[in-house]
């Protein structure tokens, strides 16, 4: 699992493009690769109950805009929550297989507390859960998403319980 850098340098980063991720490989993935697109950026589960429907909805979107509109999808995977993403990178590349899963996964990460990588304290503190009123910005469960514009500036912030396709108009609005 990648390990949060010590660091607080996300305070200051202006742009998702400041950050360095690793791939399902473990490879390092310059975010700077994603200049001009659309992004939604997602922290995802493979046992969770909003699984099924954020799977096939975000392969759907990637499937109608990747090509015609550049939209990119930035899957994290996470098991703070529930412990429903339990396995390694090879599990969870079988499990994608079944909602052929084309866009981009990312290395499996906390996305709360002193080891969250960088970039999740970044989008939370830019985008605060608009519920949380004052008390905090933690992620509060699996497929928690950030719409990022082509800027790499965060936009909006959706709930685990809002389904991909409802965020179109968000996105409509960035293209």
């Amino acid at each position: 699992m990648a390990q949060a850098v010590a660091d607080e340098s996300w305070k200051t980063a202006e742009s998702i493009y400041e950050f360095t991720v690793n791939n399902i490989k473990g490879e390092p993935v310059s975010l700077e690769e994603y200049k001009g697109h659309v992004c939604i950026i997602v922290n995802v589960a493979s046992r969770c109950g909003h699984t099924k429907s954020n799977y096939e909805q975000l392969v759907q979107l990637h499937e109608d805009y990747g090509e015609s509109k550049g939209l990119k999808v930035l899957a994290f995977p996470c098991n703070q929550f529930g412990a429903q993403e339990p396995g390694d990178a090879e599990k969870i590349c079988s499990f994608i297989e079944n909602y052929n899963v084309q866009f981009d996964m990312f290395e499996k990460i906390n996305v709360n507390g002193p080891k969250a990588v960088p970039l999740y304290h970044y989008l939370k503190h830019t985008l605060p859960d608009p519920k949380a009123k004052g008390k905090g910005n933690a992620i509060k469960w699996n497929f928690t998403k950030f719409v990022i514009d082509q800027y790499g500036k965060p936009v909006k912030r959706f709930a685990s319980s809002t389904k991909p396709l409802n965020m179109l108009k968000t996105l409509e609005e960035i293209w």
